[in-house]
């Protein structure tokens, strides 16, 4: 466990989504304000706009991912789809399900079809990995920035450097 684990569980269990709850635990090093990155992230939750695609919690870590390390230029598209798919791996390799899709983490054959968020009553803790889920993608991703310094508050400018392809 990691302080932006513990901080994103925590933030998950205030009501926030997957995605908000990753994001907003990172926000002193993209060097935003906790309510900027809540609003960014808020569309990526319940595997985006709850249709149970992508994880919300690790549409947080490509979130963070890009703002730190992310590429400004079109050549660099390659080493930034190289990060994210380093990290995809990890999660699934953790998380107990081997995915990075939503439905699939929850059990679900398909998504249930409404915007509507689901109440979070005791209940819904007990049947979601959620909140650990969270806590797990923000310990990879501090993992990952541990062993991946960046440089400066947001990452570095990243278009083509040295280890890019073009593509």
């Amino acid at each position: 466990m990691s302080i932006h684990g513990d901080r994103a569980y925590a933030a998950f269990m205030q009501g926030f989504n997957c995605a908000q709850s990753v994001a907003v635990a990172f926000a002193p090093e993209l060097g935003l304000s906790e309510e900027q990155v809540l609003r960014l992230a808020s569309g990526f939750g319940a595997g985006v706009g709850r249709l149970r695609e992508v994880c919300g919690a690790f549409g947080g870590v490509v979130l963070v991912l890009g703002a730190l390390y992310g590429n400004t230029d079109p050549a660099g598209k390659t080493a930034t789809y190289a990060r994210v798919q380093e990290l995809a791996a990890r999660y699934k390799a953790r998380n107990g399900g081997g995915s990075i899709v939503c439905r699939e983490l929850l059990g679900l054959k398909q998504a249930e079809g409404s915007p509507v968020a689901s109440a979070r009553t005791a209940e819904y803790y007990k049947k979601r990995p959620c909140p650990q889920l969270v806590r797990l993608a923000a310990d990879i991703l501090e993992e990952y920035i541990r062993e991946n310094q960046p440089a400066g508050p947001c990452g570095p400018a990243h278009g083509k450097g040295e280890d890019d392809e073009t593509v």
